[in-house]
């Protein structure tokens, strides 16, 4: 989503992608297979450059998550599901921003949301805000991050996909994306691959379910 939405908008893009023992690997297995059909999905795609995937594998060693261990999803004491990966995203903005200094490129696009999630504390506004500021000041060079799905729910991603690609677009995220921390592609949903019940596959059915109500 987020990757179709910046190739509407700069004239060059480049992607990144992070390993670090995630128990859903095959979301970096897609995303090969998400790319190389953007690039032929409109005029956009020819924007699409080079891709970068960093081996993270430090982030298991220091994590004790549902995401990083085969232990069942549940909420922890702090209200946060068992899925939440500590520092997950500050570092992978801090790679992808390295990455970007090299390269000369001063904005990084994420798919955080604060509005229909899972409450997870790096994907706030203001995290991710100060978070720019700091590898700015850390840098010495302005770097922007946007984060076109942080004010919308998750229906109003799916109306999103809609005006960036049409059904073409839709298709491709319900066949081809993946979201299940539980890594299934074995069951298919309207909404697109899953167990259909950890809190990813949830939060997409729900966003599925009220799209397609606001569409009657």
């Amino acid at each position: 989503m987020c990757l179709a939405w910046a190739l509407e908008r700069y004239e060059a893009v480049e992607t990144i992608g992070f390993t670090y023992g995630q128990r859903h690997i095959v979301e970096i297995e897609q995303r090969a297979v998400v790319r190389s059909k953007l690039a032929t999905l409109n005029e956009a795609g020819r924007r699409l450059g080079p891709d970068t995937v960093l081996d993270l594998a430090a982030l298991k060693s220091v994590s004790d998550t549902a995401l990083t261990r085969e232990t069942e999803i549940t909420f922890a004491a702090t209200g946060l599901p068992t899925t939440f990966v500590p520092a997950r995203n500050l570092l992978f903005l801090t790679y992808a921003a390295a990455l970007a200094y090299r390269r000369g490129i001063g904005t990084l696009v994420g798919g955080m949301c604060e509005t229909d999630f899972s409450g997870y504390p790096d994907c706030r506004n203001d995290t991710v805000q100060a978070l720019a500021h700091a590898l700015s000041l850390g840098l010495d060079k302005p770097m922007s991050v946007e984060t076109p799905l942080m004010f919308i729910d998750k229906a109003a991603t799916w109306e999103l996909a809609s005006s960036l690609g049409g059904q073409k677009l839709i298709d491709l995220i319900i066949e081809d994306t993946h979201t299940c921390y539980l890594g299934d592609r074995s069951h298919r949903h309207p909404w697109g691959y899953g167990c259909g019940q950890c809190p990813a596959c949830e939060l997409r059915a729900k966003g599925w379910t009220a799209w397609q109500a606001r569409k009657i």
